[in-house]
């Protein structure tokens, strides 16, 4: 296997900040719903299901499947480029949204559409004293699983 991305630092503003602080305390944070109790992805400032600003956040069970994915061999951004090849996928996470993510820990030759996985974090350093990370997965039952800075 190749190294692991360097994610660029996450900033944070008001519509995604639930999602990068959770990931930062290893917790899938997802918005929902409050009147019709569905789930959204990407963070926004207003329910897509009913043009409504009730929006609750909740921890997912950072489990899901791989609905599709990529194997990306060349990527010449700063970070990227060391840890090729590495895998992007789009996974269903068992609430019924579609994150778009990263793959680790397993070779990309190893991953396949319907494969369970479940949520990991990588956390950089930064200097302005948040506590963010980026939520990447796992085939489930391969490593760390869940939890902050996991690798």
């Amino acid at each position: 296997m190749a190294s692991e991305i360097q994610h660029p630092n996450p900033n944070a503003n008001w519509e995604t900040r639930g999602w990068w602080e959770g990931a930062g305390r290893g917790e899938l944070v997802l918005q929902r719903c409050a009147s019709t109790g569905t789930f959204q992805h990407k963070p926004r400032g207003i329910s897509a299901a009913t043009w409504d600003d009730d929006i609750e956040y909740v921890v997912a069970a950072g489990t899901g499947t791989v609905y599709t994915y990529t194997v990306t061999h060349q990527n010449q951004a700063k970070g990227f480029a060391e840890a090729c090849p590495y895998v992007m996928a789009y996974v269903d996470l068992d609430e019924g949204v579609r994150v778009l993510t990263n793959i680790v820990g397993c070779d990309p030759e190893d991953v396949t559409i319907g494969m369970a996985v479940e949520a990991d974090f990588a956390a950089g350093e930064r200097d302005d004293g948040e506590a963010f990370a980026v939520p990447r997965f796992r085939p489930v039952g391969t490593g760390s699983g869940s939890g902050a800075g996991a690798s």
